[in-house]
C-alpha cells in the first residue's frame, strides 16, 4: 500500500501519525519456521540482510508484516546513503520497523481497521530485538511534524485510524509529509570528470512524465572516490549512443548517455513546476524500486485531504452499527455520500433482503467510491460483528475454507454497506442448499460497441426460448450495461444441470442474433459482441442483487421490470436510489416469484425439443 503526498501537517482526531524512516521498504514473510524478506519489486533482502531474517525466529505466530529496514548513523539518525553502503558500516545499528500487519496465522486481516492491526501488531512483535515496532501518536500531526523537523528527520506518515490495507493503491488514507525532501530519480547519463575526479563528474537525471522520459537537472555532490568508481562501474554495461530523451537537454560538459535503468535517491532543496530539481544530492542507488515509479505526477504534493467524518453508532435489530465516514463522497459528480448510501440500504431493506438471506456474500468494496478501482473480500467472516451470521465453505480454488458472511437482517445490510459495499453480490443458492441454485441466470452484458437497443433484442429473443419451453422467465436491468434474466428453479436441481440447461437456451439465442451475441467467453475472441452468459450458473458464482446499487455515474440500481417494458427506449441508466422507491410504490416487488416453487426443468427441456 501507498501513500498520496501532501503539502503539510494537520490535526484529526479520526487519524494517526508515524516517523517516515529513511530506509528499504521490505516485506517479511514467517511461515512454518521458513521466511520470505523482500522489497515492494519482489527483490530478496534475505541475503543481505541475515540477521533481521534470523530475528524472526523470535515470533510466534505465522505472519506477513510491512515494515523498513533502517539504518541508524553515529549521530542516531536515520541514513540511507548509510545503508545504501552498508557493507562499510556493519558497525552501525540495524533494524526492521513494522508499521502494519497483514496475516496472522493464515487469517488475512487487511481488512480491519489499521488502528486493530496495529494493535495485534504490537502484541507479536518480541522485545529487544532487531525487530521493532513502529509506534504512533493519535491526532496531534502538526506538533509531531515539528518534533520530527526539529531533529532534521525525514517527515510524517498520516493514516486514517478505520484506513484498510489495500496492496498496490496509492491512497489518499495513507499521506506522507515530508521535512527532509528527496525523491528518485532515473539516471539517464553522466558527465566528464573535471579536475582531480575521477570516473565521471555529474549524473544526468529524469523522470517520466505522461511515458516520456524529461530531464530534471544533474547532481555532482553525494560521492566520496569509492561510490564514484562503484557506480561508474555499474554504469559501464548500459553505455549507448541514443540519446533517451526527445529534446537533448542542454548540459555543459560532454555526456556519455545511458539505457534509462538504474533508479537513485535524492535530496533537493525545491522542485520547480516544470519538474526541475534545485541542488540535488546524490544519496544511493533504489534497486527495490521500479521505473515506472518515477513519475513527476506521483510525487506533486497535494492538499491534504482527511472529510470530517460524520461517524455515529445506531441501534438496529438489537445490535449496535457502527458506521463511519459518512459524509465521504462515492459518486463525485452528483455529490451522493456514503452516508446517502446507507439510508438508501437502510430504506430498502425490505425489498433487498429476500434476495440476500442465507446466501454466502461476495463483497466487492469501493471504500473510496466509484472512481475506486475496488477489490473482491470473499473471507469476511472473521472479523465481522458477532451478531452477523457467517458460513464456513470449502473452496477449491482457494484450497481453503472460507468464512462467508450472510445478510440476514438490516443490521448486517448496514454493516456490509459500511465496509465500503456499493453493491451487494450474493449466490445463487442458500448455505441450506449449496449446490441447487435458487434460479437459473442469464446475464446479457454488451460490449462497449454494442447498443442497448440490441440487449433488449437478444433479451426478448431469449425470452421467447424459454416461453416455448414453458419456463417462467423475469427480467431486471443490471444496473450497469445489461440486463439479468432470471428463471426460478425452487432449489430442485444442482448447478451443472442449471448450468448445461443455461448453454442450451444461450447457444438457441445467439444461433439466432449472430450478427452481434456470442456465447465464447474470452473478450478477445468474442470481439464486439454481447455476451450471453450462462456461465454464471456455477457455484459461487454472483450477480448484483434485484434492488443493489452499483458503482457507476448516477447511483443506478439493479431494476425488475415488467416484459412489457422490455422495449427500444429502456435504458438501466433511468432507475437510480433517487426514483426507485416512487416506482416500488407503483409496482411492488416484481422480482418475487423468482424465489418461489419453480419449473420442471425436465420437462421444460423435452419440450424445447419437441419445439425444436
Amino acid at each position: 500500500m501507498l501513500a498520496t503526498l501532501v503539502d503539510g501537517p494537520f490535526d484529526h482526531k479520526d487519524w494517526i501519525f508515524e516517523l517516515k524512516l529513511d530506509g528499504y521498504r521490505a516485506i517479511a514473510e514467517w511461515k512454518k519456521n521458513k521466511a520470505r524478506f523482500y522489497s515492494r519489486n519482489g527483490l530478496s533482502f534475505s541475503g543481505r540482510h541475515p540477521e533481521i531474517v534470523n530475528a524472526f525466529q523470535k515470533l510466534k505466530h505465522d505472519v506477513v508484516l510491512d515494515g523498513e529496514i533502517v539504518l541508524f548513523n553515529e549521530a542516531g539518525q536515520p541514513d540511507f546513503q548509510k545503508l545504501q553502503q552498508f557493507e562499510e558500516n556493519r558497525q552501525l545499528p540495524l533494524f526492521y520497523y513494522v508499521f502494519d500487519i497483514l496475516y496472522i496465522d493464515g487469517k488475512d486481516i487487511r481488512f480491519l481497521p489499521l488502528i486493530e492491526r496495529k494493535r495485534i501488531l504490537k502484541k507479536i512483535i518480541p522485545r529487544n530485538s532487531i525487530i521493532k515496532y513502529s509506534d504512533h501518536i493519535k491526532k496531534e500531526g502538526k506538533a509531531f511534524f515539528e518534533k520530527v523537523a526539529e531533529k532534521n528527520m525525514e517527515g510524517v506518515i498520516a493514516k486514517r485510524a478505520d484506513s484498510f490495507y489495500l496492496c498496490g493503491q496509492r491512497t489518499k488514507d495513507w499521506q506522507k509529509i515530508k521535512h527532509v525532501r528527496n525523491r528518485e530519480a532515473i539516471i539517464a547519463g553522466y558527465t566528464a570528470p573535471r579536475g582531480g575526479r575521477k570516473h565521471f563528474g555529474a549524473l544526468i537525471l529524469a523522470q517520466f512524465q505522461n511515458n516520456e522520459l524529461n530531464y530534471m537537472g544533474h547532481t555532482g555532490t553525494g560521492f566520496n572516490d569509492a561510490t564514484l568508481k562503484e557506480l561508474w562501474t555499474k554504469m559501464q554495461p548500459l553505455v549507448t549512443n541514443k540519446i533517451p530523451f526527445r529534446h537533448k537537454p542542454k548540459v555543459n560538459s560532454p555526456v556519455t548517455w545511458l539505457e534509462p535503468k538504474l533508479i537513485c535517491q535524492v535530496n533537493f532543496t525545491e522542485e520547480t513546476d516544470g519538474g526541475m530539481l534545485r541542488h540535488p544530492v546524490y544519496l544511493g542507488l533504489r534497486t527495490d524500486k521500479e521505473l515506472n515509479e518515477v513519475q513527476q505526477s506521483i510525487e506533486q504534493p497535494q492538499e491534504a485531504e482527511y472529510i470530517s467524518s460524520g461517524d455515529k453508532t445506531i441501534s438496529i435489530d438489537g445490535n449496535q452499527v457502527v458506521l463511519t465516514n459518512l459524509s465521504k463522497i462515492y459518486w463525485p459528480d452528483d455529490k451522493i455520500s456514503k452516508g446517502n448510501l446507507i439510508d438508501y440500504y437502510q430504506k430498502i431493506a425490505p425489498y433487498i433482503l429476500p434476495y440476500l438471506k442465507n446466501r454466502p456474500m461476495s463483497l466487492k468494496r469501493n471504500p473510496n467510491g466509484i472512481n475506486d478501482p475496488g477489490f473482491y473480500h470473499k473471507d469476511a467472516g472473521g472479523s465481522a460483528p458477532s451478531w452477523v451470521m457467517k458460513k464456513r465453505i470449502f473452496s477449491e480454488g482457494a484450497d481453503k475454507d472460507i468464512n462467508f458472511l450472510l445478510c440476514n437482517d438490516t443490521a448486517s445490510l448496514l454493516y456490509i454497506a459500511n465496509l465500503g459495499c456499493i453493491e451487494m453480490n450474493p449466490w445463487n443458492s442458500t448455505v441450506m442448499k449449496q449446490n441447487f441454485p435458487d434460479y437459473m441466470v442469464i446475464d446479457l452484458d454488451p460490449a462497449d460497441n454494442n447498443s442497448f437497443d440490441q440487449v433488449i433484442e437478444t433479451a426478448l429473443v431469449v425470452k421467447s426460448i424459454l416461453d416455448q419451453s414453458g419456463a417462467d422467465a423475469y427480467c431486471k436491468t443490471s444496473g450497469a450495461s445489461g440486463l439479468h434474466i432470471y428463471v426460478p428453479l425452487g432449489a430442485k436441481n444442482n448447478y451443472e444441470e442449471v448450468k448445461e440447461f443455461g448453454q442450451i437456451i444461450a447457444t438457441l439465442a445467439q444461433e439466432q442474433l449472430p450478427q452481434f451475441t456470442s456465447i465464447v467467453r474470452s473478450l478477445k475472441k468474442r470481439g464486439n459482441n454481447i455476451y450471453i452468459d450462462y456461465l454464471q450458473n456455477r457455484k459461487g458464482q454472483t450477480l448484483a442483487s434485484a434492488y443493489s446499487v452499483r458503482p457507476k455515474k448516477g447511483a443506478t440500481v439493479s431494476t425488475p421490470l415488467n416484459w412489457k417494458e422490455v422495449k427500444i427506449g429502456l435504458h438501466p441508466s433511468q432507475f437510480t436510489m433517487h426514483n426507485i422507491f416512487k416506482r416500488l410504490e407503483k409496482t411492488g416487488d416484481l422480482f418475487n416469484p423468482v424465489l418461489k416453487k419453480g419449473i420442471d426443468l425436465r420437462k421444460c427441456l423435452k419440450k424445447l425439443e419437441r419445439n425444436k
